[in-house]
């Protein structure tokens, strides 16, 4: 596969800063010749935070920036004076991006909200200084804290697409065609399968001002579950639509029958993706007649929102918007 700006996947190795040590020091002055313990704390290591930011929409910025450690903090000193913090990283991802530990696969969190911000590795506690420790039975401790260490580990990124209404289909269903046409999507278009090679996103006017997002992955082709194809790399991305478009071809031999593959890919990536609402749009039908339609319509599944659609010639858009924000907003 050709090199793309859109990345979705990346692993990095993040360490946190080292806690900077307590001081041991005991106050000492021309006239004072045995003050007491004035040791100042250490300074916390620094944070590495991941922030939410809308402006990011892949993850391509990390690709090549593997190892990522922050500031440790400085050493207290004597007079009270405490050690510096370390400087916090501050690692901005789009919305959408889940965080998981790479040796368990366990999911740490979620980034889903504009300016949502998470620690993923604490900076280590500054130790405390000899101050802190007198007593009236102790008041001259000879002793301080070190610092803590910091957390350090390797971790995945992965980005799922935020939309309202993602594009389920076959390669060459017209999907890419749609999303150009009801959109300001720009994504390629040709007449041979897998021209889509990564998912695009278009948002979608409606009436009074109002829009909805739609998403484009790279077509799904039977055994895609076991990692035929490429449209089982992007099948993440539909996991958060509200709505899933399911685009056949009015050419297909069997339109059901494609269907029931569909949801049977889907079935087998995730089950919970079935739970969501569908609606299904029959492409391509400037090549077909009116008599052709309503025999296909006959075999189409009673339960479904169904609409006929042609994106070169227009028919059927407007009820396909009407449909499809009827289904975001039952």
């Amino acid at each position: 596969m050709p090199d793309s700006n859109f990345i979705d996947y990346v692993k990095i190795f993040c360490h946190s800063g080292h806690g900077g040590a307590g001081s041991m020091h005991l106050y000492r002055a021309k006239y004072v010749p045995k003050g007491g313990p004035d040791g100042g704390d250490g300074g916390r290591g620094g944070h590495i935070i991941l922030k939410a930011d809308p402006q990011f929409w892949t993850l391509i910025h990390l690709k090549y920036r593997k190892h990522i450690k922050a500031e440790d903090g400085e050493n207290g000193s004597g007079g009270l004076r405490h050690g510096k913090n370390g400087e916090d990283i501050t690692l901005q991802v789009p919305v959408g991006t889940v965080v998981k530990d790479a040796e368990t696969g366990e999911v740490l969190f979620e980034l889903v909200e504009p300016g949502e911000e998470r620690i993923l590795c604490p900076g280590g506690r500054g130790g405390l200084g000899n101050n802190n420790f007198k007593t009236p039975t102790l008041q001259t401790p000879r002793f301080a804290q070190p610092g803590e260490e910091g957390v350090e580990g390797w971790y995945i990124l992965e980005l799922k697409l935020l939309a309202d209404v993602g594009l389920v289909g076959f390669p060459n269903a017209g999907k890419s065609t749609l999303l150009s046409t009801i959109t300001a999507a720009k994504p390629k278009i040709a007449s041979y399968a897998f021209t889509t090679l990564e998912p695009n996103l278009g948002i979608v006017s409606y009436y009074d001002d109002q829009s909805f997002v739609m998403a484009d992955i790279p077509g799904i082709i039977e055994g895609a579950h076991e990692g035929r194809g490429i449209g089982i790399r992007f099948l993440r991305h539909i996991e958060r639509n509200s709505v899933l478009l399911f685009m056949i071809s009015a050419l297909e031999e069997d339109i059901p029958g494609a269907y029931k593959t569909l949801l049977g890919e889907l079935e087998m990536y995730n089950p919970e993706l079935l739970d969501k609402d569908r609606v299904l749009a029959i492409t391509k039908c400037d090549l077909i007649d009116r008599d052709i339609e309503k025999d296909l319509e006959k075999s189409l599944p009673k339960d479904l929102p169904h609409v006929f659609i042609s994106s070169l010639t227009q028919e059927g858009l407007k009820e396909l918007k009407d449909t499809l924000w009827s289904a975001l907003h039952k």
